[in-house]
């Protein structure tokens, strides 16, 4: 873990209670003395803090020094993903996050089963555990959107991945990516882009939705 999340992280002093305590004081046995790195995620500023008495339900904590760390990915990548299984999504989130996707809005495209609906309570925590382990300093961003043409009238410099003649790189100038659900992108949708806007991966295979979304980031962010 590279820092622990606290709404009050910057504060002259801390009292660690429940989860918080029982990650640093069971899983991490930290002890007395020791000094340990908080964020608030509200600003890119780590805050180190000495741990100045632990027992078995809390832990008091008094600010040592802070820094201004600013930790993301040197591009950012928003990818519009048509929804699918909120299980799948959930699989792929922590390795999204740890490659710096920067946001993520979940559309219904046409093929999207509707009865799928994000659950960004439990897509956030997951985030938060993520952040936590790989260092990130900010957040993935998480919207739900409209169909696929509502999102085009918004982010009209947005790249489908469809099959193409034109491969996607990592030389590939692409801010915002869009990755079809199970099944693709129907013909009405493919209508929507102009043929320079389309891009496929140099692959004869067929991927699943969350491996795709996963290989646009790897090409594009790594």
């Amino acid at each position: 873990m590279q820092y622990l999340f606290h709404k009050e992280a910057g504060a002259s002093s801390l009292i660690l209670k429940g989860d918080e305590h029982r990650y640093i004081f069971k899983v991490r046995r930290h002890r007395e003395g020791e000094t340990i790195a908080l964020r608030n995620l509200e600003d890119d500023s780590i805050f180190f803090y000495t741990i100045s008495t632990l027992d078995k339900k809390e832990a008091h904590l008094f600010l040592e020094k802070s820094e201004v760390l600013k930790v993301i990915a040197k591009r950012k990548l928003h990818i519009g993903w048509c929804v699918i299984d909120p299980k799948s999504v959930e699989k792929v989130l922590p390795t999204l996050n740890e490659m710096g996707v920067d946001t993520i809005t979940f559309i219904y495209c046409e093929r999207s089963q509707k009865s799928f609906k994000p659950d960004f309570k439990r897509l956030e925590k997951i985030l938060l555990n993520s952040s936590q382990q790989s260092g990130r300093s900010s957040m993935m961003k998480l919207s739900l959107g409209g169909d696929l043409k509502n999102f085009l009238e918004e982010h009209q410099e947005a790249v489908m991945l469809n099959f193409s003649e034109q491969s996607l790189t990592e030389h590939s100038d692409i801010s915002t990516m869009v990755i079809g659900c199970e099944g693709g992108f129907t013909a009405d949708e493919v209508a929507l882009f102009k043929a320079e806007n389309i891009m496929g991966l140099n692959t004869p295979l067929i991927l699943k939705s969350e491996s795709a979304v996963c290989a646009v980031s790897t090409k594009l962010l790594l």
